[in-house]
């Protein structure tokens, strides 16, 4: 508790900028997010206040601000969507196992810190950790191109237009699915139908357009095919405010960096733009009165409802899992500090589940909010929690004048985040680094931008595992050696190059060291090499560099064993102990197919083995062997 809640109040002047900035900037996107999600804006804005301060009170990478995120609300979309269809459309009834979901979720992630999954993530290779913060640039850098230049497709009423006969078929198809579901739609009278659609208003038809229209321009790519049109419908004044504050913003800088030059720019510009421009856009109107505590998640638990969203539940906890701790990485890049994985998934567990109580919906660790904390001078676990306070600040008595500031700054601040945050130094070495690695970074960057951020990581973790798996395949095949005793005299004493027997012992008995796992990326090589051993009386497989045998390799090796059993020829080991030792005990080659007396510690007692055996059989062989025969050991 102690290491837990021993704030640092050094840095709170840098802090105390940083969770200003941070919470300003996380004030539209969480209203956006609530949007989206279903629930409406304030579910957005409820769940960034809760998540930000307790993620970060109880987490373990100081400078995350969290929140709700774009992957975390696509999940969340879906289960609202879910459980509302199956109360019938009614969002009041469906609440309470809504937020029961995101309550379990949050839950979920505290036991997987608890469990200590947390410290996996160390694991992800860092070209993924490069294509992931270059894709995050890189998604910041287009879907802000429309905002900066003042063009919102939803207020296109041309592209809006566009849209209205398709608007009309969804509303028909869901008075269709209603009057179904309600047994008042059969073939013989359409009367009922015909009277709800007369009585569809232009407004809803309207509404649903835009709707419709804001799905075909989100993301990447509706921003990417929105850009021609934002062109011709360009706002001066957005622009102009955008660059301003861009300008600002690295200029500043160059003055001086006491003062975080993002919330210079953001204070200048919003600022001037009330009292000098007229008709600039504003980020809208903010919601305001304390949340309260939603009791009937509790009260009105029905186990039948959720139930079939467990599961849901368990991949909302891992990708909100996988978004913290991946942001947390890049706040470790840019702060040269290390956070603690576990207890991170501990605070955002915590987070997420008192932001269900109050009715907010789920967030994570936010990329774009915690690197403008950092930008802006954020040290400490501080600058979250005031992150989290100052939205509540504005929720209870700043709505109205937070609501002015122009929405174009805000575009402003996240091109330079988006700058600011993707990974330079990966991309300046890239005629340096390995193509394999290269390979990884620019399928993880296409995959984030395009596809999504947890399929992204997904795809390169496991590229990166196969490649890796090559790799060190490659090495072992390039490092095993198979050679005749005769190659290794210099380390066997009583080999006698001048003694014709002793020469024709050490030519037909051959060493095979194999300097590396013994795996399934490499098994089947280590067959064909076997295989390739000309004709012999005793292998001696050396296993000193080994470090582990997994099961391909347990199975390799009984083949190989097998193999040369059935030719006549000896297996002997050498250096056989520790894990493999014990794999191979477990599955019964040694003692079954190798005697425990042909397991030898080390060479040398091998070698004396050898001399043994030779000497037992050496006066019986000499004449045979002198007149071209063949020792027989």
């Amino acid at each position: 508790m102690k290491n837990l809640f021993n704030f640092n109040f050094k840095h709170l002047k840098g802090d105390a900028f940083g969770g200003l900035t941070a919470g300003i900037v996380a004030l539209p996107l969480a209203l956006a997010f609530g949007l989206q999600s279903g629930l409406g804006a304030a579910a957005g804005l409820y769940g960034a206040i809760f998540i930000s301060f307790f993620a970060a009170l109880f987490g373990g990478t100081n400078t995350q601000i969290s929140g709700p995120t774009a992957p975390m609300t696509a999940v969340s979309m879906v289960v609202i969507a879910g459980i509302v269809a199956a109360n019938e459309g009614d969002l009041s009834r469906a609440l309470p196992a809504i937020l029961m979901v995101f309550l379990l979720a949050g839950l979920f992630q505290i036991v997987l810190g608890f469990l200590g999954i947390g410290k996996y993530i160390r694991f992800i290779p860092y070209p993924v950790v490069s294509g992931f913060m270059t894709g995050i640039g890189v998604i910041i850098l287009i879907t802000q191109i429309l905002p900066m230049m003042g063009y919102y497709p939803k207020e296109d009423q041309a592209f809006v237009n566009e849209f209205v006969p398709e608007a009309e078929e969804v509303i028909l198809e869901r008075i269709l699915r209603e009057e179904a579901a309600a047994d008042i739609l059969v073939l013989e009278d359409f009367k009922e139908t015909v009277k709800r659609a007369g009585s569809i208003e232009k407004t809803q038809i309207i509404k649903e357009a835009k709707t419709l229209a804001g799905s075909e321009s989100a993301g990447v790519m509706g921003a990417l095919k929105m850009i021609p049109r934002a062109f011709s419908n360009i706002s001066y004044i957005d622009l102009i405010l955008a660059l301003l504050t861009i300008f600002i913003i690295f200029g500043f800088k160059r003055i001086t960096t006491a003062i975080p030059s993002t919330l210079v720019a953001l204070l200048a510009v919003s600022i001037g733009a009330y009292f000098i421009v007229p008709g600039y856009r504003s980020i809208g109107n903010i919601p305001s009165g304390f949340p309260s505590i939603n009791l009937e998640i509790i009260t009105g638990f029905n186990f039948a409802q959720v139930s079939p969203y467990i599961f849901t539940a368990m991949s909302l906890a891992a990708l909100g899992a996988i978004d913290s701790l991946l942001t947390s990485i890049v706040a470790d890049n840019m702060t040269k500090t290390k956070h603690n994985p576990n207890q991170e998934l501990i605070g955002q567990g915590i987070g997420n589940s008192i932001a269900a109580l109050f009715g907010g919906i789920p967030g994570a660790g936010a990329t774009i909010r915690t690197v403008v904390n950092i930008n802006s001078g954020g040290k400490t676990k501080l600058s979250g929690m005031i992150a989290g306070l100052i939205l509540l600040f504005v929720l209870m008595s700043l709505g109205p004048l937070a609501s002015k500031i122009p929405a174009a700054v805000l575009a402003g601040i996240l091109i330079t985040v988006g700058i600011g945050v993707m990974d330079y130094r990966g991309l300046k070495n890239l005629k340096q680094i390995p193509r394999s690695e290269v390979l990884v970074m620019f399928t993880v960057l296409i995959l984030t931008v395009f596809i999504g951020l947890i399929e992204a990581v997904v795809v390169g973790l496991i590229l990166s595992s196969i490649l890796f798996m090559k790799k060190l395949s490659d090495v072992v095949d390039d490092r095993t050696e198979v050679a005749p005793l005769s190659d290794f005299s210099k380390d066997i004493s009583w080999l006698d190059d001048d003694n014709d027997s002793l020469g024709y012992v050490s030519n037909h008995v051959y060493l095979k060291q194999i300097n590396g796992p013994l795996f399934f990326g490499f098994s089947s090589r280590f067959q064909d090499l076997v295989n390739d051993i000309p004709d012999i009386e005793v292998i001696i497989i050396d296993m000193k560099r080994v470090p582990f045998v997994d099961q391909s390799g347990v199975y390799a090796m009984e083949d190989v064993i097998k193999d040369l059993q059935s030719n006549g020829i000896k297996v002997v080991f050498t250096n056989l102990h520790g894990e493999p030792l014990q794999i191979f005990e477990q599955f019964k080659i040694v003692p079954n197919l190798v005697e425990t007396e042909l397991c030898f510690p080390d060479f040398a007692a091998c070698s004396i083995w050898l001399q043994e055996e030779y000497n037992q059989h050496s006066a019986d062989n000499l004449n045979y062997i002198k007149n071209g025969g063949e020792i027989k050991m």
